[in-house]
């Protein structure tokens, strides 16, 4: 998403993060697997997993869950109800692909990573789009 973000020249007017629902790879970098994949695909994958918290409710509009545990979490830690309208699944933004949620790639071989990467290039698109159609003025870079 961020190198979208980039590409689209709304570098500065779009903050894109990651997170987690659990914090077991919090410190570490993506998998090598897939920093290889992606970086055949032109991505360089620098983020650092953190655990999602409770104030990223109020610092971003959208939070995108990949499946729907991690959907379900998001909603748990939402007590009240609050934010549920910024809480959506990551797949709903595709276009090309049916899938409902992006599958977890890493026990199986290659084949998974390239899908994982085909649909979130698809559901990025797709998210932009969106944001884009919400927020008019970043038409105008």
């Amino acid at each position: 998403m961020n190198s979208l973000i980039k590409k689209e020249g709304l570098k500065d007017k779009i903050i894109c993060d990651s997170a987690g629902t659990i914090a077991y790879h919090a410190g570490e970098k993506a998998d090598p697997r897939m920093r290889k994949h992606a970086s055949k695909r032109g991505y360089d994958l620098t983020s650092i997993a953190r655990k999602f918290t409770t104030d990223d409710f109020e610092e971003f509009d959208y939070i995108i869950a990949m499946d729907k545990s991690n959907y379900s979490d998001l909603l748990a830690l939402d007590k009240e109800g609050i934010f549920v309208d910024k809480v959506s699944m990551m797949t709903s933004y595709c276009s090309i692909f049916d899938d409902e949620e992006v599958p977890d790639p890493y026990y199986g071989g290659p084949q998974g990573f390239e899908h994982v990467l085909d649909l979130l290039e698809d559901a990025c698109n797709g998210l932009l789009q969106k944001i884009k159609n919400e927020n008019p003025e970043l038409n105008n870079k």
